[in-house]
């Protein structure tokens, strides 16, 4: 019987998935506990038109980013922190010191928890920053 996965399930697939499972499995698990819906032609309909939603809203998402990116690339973010003699930083700078100095110098809210700084930064160079995990960028 072929199912329409309403949320992610383990060992199964994820949301909005076309998946194939037994007839039981579906009409005593999936369906009853409302992880699924059976895959009628109305069904599919709507899955289709989910789908184009959801990419539609991925474009827009990814156009954004960009276009804070190419933001960002133009020139160099200034974050206060205390240095050394040597240029070493007193502690390191977090991604909310970087979000708060990307809204107060850039224009652009981005929340903290999208921002990844892979490794920690000590001193006063180029900082990578991860987005999103396809999207990057270096900071000066």
């Amino acid at each position: 019987m072929q199912v329409i996965l309403i949320q992610d399930v383990d060992n199964l697939g994820g949301a909005n998935e076309l998946v194939n499972v037994k007839d039981g499995y579906a009409r005593n698990f999936l369906i009853p506990r409302k992880l699924a819906v059976e895959a009628s032609t109305s069904n599919l309909k709507q899955l289709g038109e989910k789908l184009k939603q959801l990419q539609k809203k991925e474009a827009k998402l990814m156009a954004e980013i960009k276009s804070v990116i190419s933001a960002l690339s133009d020139g160099a973010l200034k974050i206060g922190a205390k240095t050394g003699t040597s240029g070493k930083i007193f502690g390191s700078v977090t991604s909310l010191q970087i979000a708060r100095a990307i809204r107060d110098q850039k224009g652009y809210e981005i929340d903290r928890k999208r921002i990844s700084i892979p490794e920690e930064v000590k001193s006063w160079e180029l900082i990578k920053l991860l987005l999103i995990s396809e999207m990057e960028t270096k900071l000066r």
